[in-house]
């Protein structure tokens, strides 16, 4: 039996435990949750009424707020906590880490400040230890509904083909498929960019705007999230597939989409820092829109949807506005 930890409690974290423990491949699952109330409340109830309500996590599961615990006898160790928190959290793992483990990043986004790939930011923990086996999981995936078993494809990215091709076979079940992928850095570019343009998605839809509107935000959000993932070393199909466009149209058009909610809101007129405090989630594309401006900068590439967002987010134009701005720009080819 596979021994698999999860670092990371929230949403995504507790529906990849559901759906590896309950895999016909028969995995050992233990749950790492940075809250201590949190975990006593998961143990007790098997519930996570917070991130993920009226889904029961099975009794083999392993709920644990003590990271050694956690990662005590695991071969496949899964990070899946917010971005921002992610140094923070290898940083803890590192004395429990060896090299036997392999390492699979599913959080999308990219370190603030740093404006490191969690791939990267992980192998910058690990690699003074002993050099990590590291691959991605991204793509279209919603957890409520991945784990309710609605057929879900995700993609999983690694150099190492061999380790992909393992993890690959080790992860899927019958409603989760794996694809693989070698463009890690495509990858990860890819599901950090969707975030920004889900947002400019829901102030469309705030200020009440229609179909129309939606499908060429998700059209030129492509384009602009593949110029940038390509002056960065991403392979351009990369973003045709499901890290960038399928999960840019989920991101774009679900109702359960994090940074899409954050959109409609600032669209409808409230303040952006009313909105987070509210949210108990993390929608990682506010940060994540500061870093794309600056990562855009030496390699001098337009991301004039990016760049409306950044003035939403920071209160220097209005979601119709910046609307308006990206509408009057200079005609051109597509």
């Amino acid at each position: 039996m596979t021994q698999i930890a999860i670092l990371g409690g929230g949403s995504w974290g507790t529906a990849l435990a559901i759906l590896l423990a309950q895999n016909p491949k028969g995995h050992g699952v233990s749950l790492w949750v940075h809250d201590p109330a949190l975990a006593e409340a998961l143990r007790r109830d098997r519930v996570n009424a917070v991130y993920l309500p009226g889904w029961a996590i099975p009794p083999g599961v392993r709920v644990t707020p003590d990271t050694g615990e956690a990662l005590a006898g695991a071969r496949i160790v899964l990070g899946v906590m917010p971005s921002a928190h992610a140094r923070g959290v290898y940083t803890q793992a590192l004395p429990h880490l060896t090299p036997e483990m392999v390492f699979v990043s599913a959080t999308k986004g990219l370190e603030p400040h740093t404006h490191a790939r969690m791939s990267e930011l992980l192998a910058q923990v690990v690699s003074p230890k002993f050099a990590p086996r590291i691959a991605v999981l991204s793509g279209p995936s919603f957890a409520a509904e991945a784990v309710r078993g609605d057929p879900t494809a995700v993609v999983l990215a690694s150099r190492d083909a061999k380790l992909a091709a393992t993890l690959q076979e080790e992860l899927s079940g019958p409603a989760f498929r794996l694809y693989t992928n070698d463009d890690v850095r495509g990858v990860e570019y890819a599901g950090a960019m969707k975030n920004v343009i889900a947002i400019a998605a829901g102030a469309c839809q705030g200020l009440g705007l229609g179909s129309n509107s939606l499908a060429a935000l998700i059209t030129r959000g492509l384009a602009e999230m593949t110029r940038l993932a390509v002056a960065l070393g991403a392979l351009p199909e990369t973003l045709s597939g499901l890290a960038g466009l399928g999960d840019l149209v989920l991101t774009c058009t679900g109702a359960l989409s994090r940074n899409r909610r954050v959109g409609v809101e600032l669209g409808q007129g409230r303040a952006l820092g009313e909105i987070l405090a509210g949210m108990r989630m993390v929608a990682e594309g506010v940060h994540t829109t500061d870093a794309l401006r600056e990562l855009a900068r030496a390699p001098g590439v337009e991301l004039p949807i990016t760049e409306q967002v950044y003035a939403i987010l920071h209160g220097q134009r209005s979601p119709r506005e910046a609307i308006r701005a990206i509408m009057e720009r200079p005609l051109k080819r597509e």
